[in-house]
């Protein structure tokens, strides 16, 4: 899975209101009604505020919800590794971060040793199954 990233500056959600669902971040996403739900828009109202990381890894690990989960709010680059790992899709980049920059920062990592909410399997699995016997 990969992340797209926008700059708050221009970012305006492409998709109709009634598909998207805002959490906010002291909500249980097991509570949410995730029928006929497009987009999931999960907050970050401080840099060190994480607890969306954890909304999103029920969503895509315990949920099984396949669509975009969206991260917007006071988001930086900086986060973007654990965004993806996390099962993010997208990320709306405080208006100070660049985009280019984050998508360049991304692309330093392959892939990750531990299993995460995208991949399960750590690394050594994933090789163990696809080498031949």
């Amino acid at each position: 899975m990969t992340i797209e990233l926008f700059s708050a500056a221009d970012f305006h959600a492409p998709e109709a209101e009634a598909r998207r669902l805002v959490l906010a971040n002291d909500a249980d996403p097991r509570e949410a009604d995730l029928s006929d739900i497009d987009v999931v828009e999960l907050q970050f109202p401080k840099f060190v505020d994480g607890r969306a990381f954890s909304q999103a890894f029920l969503l895509r690990r315990r949920l099984g919800y396949t669509g975009q989960i969206r991260a917007t709010g006071d988001v930086l680059i900086d986060q973007l590794v654990q965004m993806v790992r996390s099962g993010f899709t997208q990320a709306v980049l405080r208006a100070d971060q660049d985009p280019a920059h984050g998508a360049r920062l991304l692309a330093h990592y392959a892939a990750f040793y531990q299993g995460d909410a995208v991949q399960a399997s750590p690394l050594f699995a994933r090789n163990a199954t696809a080498a031949p016997a």
